[in-house]
């Protein structure tokens, strides 16, 4: 039986600013609300949607809900429905779905939580959609590290979002199949949109601003989910993706220079294409192996170089007047070599079973770049000199070698 959960009623009997429907709403903080909220959260039956009324709420304890199906959890409109966990003393997560299949959130704001604002772990079909997610605080490496966080998922779709000021990345969508995120507006994060080790993405239609990197593409080592791999990144914006690297030190995304627009990493099938390359006063576009990090793995059976990487008919805009980003050592180097920003960066780095027997790479590893204009690019050829004070000698600007097509990239057919 559908159950549907209208708390407006109950809340009219509470609070005075509902008689007046024409008063400004401020931040609600009541013990009865809170109990209320997760109360619906755990009696919800299968097929069942909880609604949310309109209100700026203040909550303490985590909204959790787990092992349920075919559930929508909606409010009123991001303006009108906010989740402030500010003030939270229990739980990490504003949100935490776990073990549930068919889940859609829509129409609200979740903020200020200690850690993630929404996570979903080992969920099945997914929707996150004209949601917004953001920490009040500003830029502070203390605020939580992701805005939507689904990790081992299957067939998730977030759009019509925004999210803003996550000292990881806006959105992270973690060890997962079958993914799209499009429509996206993501600013003011370390990293707006990040794919981690998933298998078969679209990232689409998304506009990545004034984050530190706008969109990062990564497999790591260490993890049960390895080798992600078929990812389609097209008709994106990315532009002055400039601001401070605010993530908490030691994290990969430290490493990430500020001005970068994508940075792929150890991933194996990946188009980007159709894209707006902007401003960034880095990199354009950065594909690199996991020894890029600089950082040792001991894991046997991952593949830390880039293949097949398919970059094409993107645009890319720069003032070369730009400087990129001298506190760390890619930025340093891309200034040695272009004098400003670099549009593409590949570090060719690969082992012999991948190579023929000229050294050359097997066509089922080679990475092809074209059709993107008069663009700066730069192979630094790392397989020949891994130590970043080398590269110098060894780079190359040579893109003939690179002219060529993969055919078949596939990214998330399901959606």
């Amino acid at each position: 039986m559908k159950s549907t959960f209208i708390f407006s009623l109950i809340l009219c009997l509470v609070l005075p600013s509902c008689k007046n429907k024409h008063s400004k709403i401020k931040f609600i903080e009541d013990e009865k609300i809170q109990k209320e909220f997760q109360e619906r959260f755990i009696v919800v039956e299968d097929g069942g949607t909880i609604e949310l009324p309109e209100g700026n709420y203040k909550l303490k304890k985590s909204l959790s809900l787990e092992g349920k199906n075919n559930i929508t959890i909606k409010g009123k409109g991001t303006n009108k429905t906010i989740l402030s966990f500010l003030a939270q003393t229990e739980g990490a997560e504003g949100i935490n779905i776990t073990n549930c299949k068919n889940i859609t959130l829509e129409n609200f704001t979740v903020q200020d939580a200690k850690g993630d604002n929404i996570k979903l772990k080992e969920c099945r079909d997914v929707i996150i959609r004209k949601m917004n997610s953001t920490w009040t605080t500003g830029a502070d490496s203390a605020n939580g590290n992701y805005g939507y966080y689904p990790v081992n998922c299957t067939n998730v779709l977030i759009e019509n979002a925004e999210v803003s000021y996550c000292a990881d990345a806006g959105v992270y969508v973690g060890q997962s199949y079958n993914v799209t995120v499009r429509n996206v507006t993501a600013h003011h994060n370390v990293c707006g949109i990040e794919i981690e080790n998933c298998i078969n993405v679209d990232v689409y239609n998304n506009l990545s601003y004034n984050n530190a990197g706008g969109f990062v593409i990564y497999d790591l080592p260490g993890i049960p989910m390895k080798n992600g791999r078929n990812c389609r990144v097209y008709n994106n914006i990315a532009k002055d993706n400039n601001f401070k690297n605010f993530a908490k030190p030691g994290s990969y995304v430290s490493d990430i220079p500020s001005g970068s627009g994508i940075i792929i990493m150890a991933y194996d099938s990946v188009a980007v294409f159709n894209n707006t390359f902007e401003n960034n006063k880095t990199i354009g576009v950065c594909a690199v192996s996991y020894y890029a990090t600089g950082r040792p793995f001991t894991d046997s059976i991952y593949t830390p170089y880039c293949t097949s990487i398919f970059i094409h008919d993107n645009i890319f805009k720069r003032k070369n007047i730009l400087i990129p980003d001298l506190s760390s050592d890619l930025g340093k180097l891309v200034l040695a070599m272009a004098k400003g920003p670099a549009d593409i960066i590949y570090d060719h780095n690969y082992n012999k079973a991948m190579s023929n027997t000229d050294g050359s790479l097997k066509a089922q590893y080679q990475s092809c770049f074209r059709n993107n204009g008069d663009i700066k690019f730069f192979n630094l050829n790392a397989y020949q000199s891994p130590v970043i004070e080398n590269v110098l000698k060894t780079y190359q600007t040579n893109l003939e070698k690179f002219n060529c097509t993969i055919n078949k990239i596939i990214g998330n057919n399901n959606q």
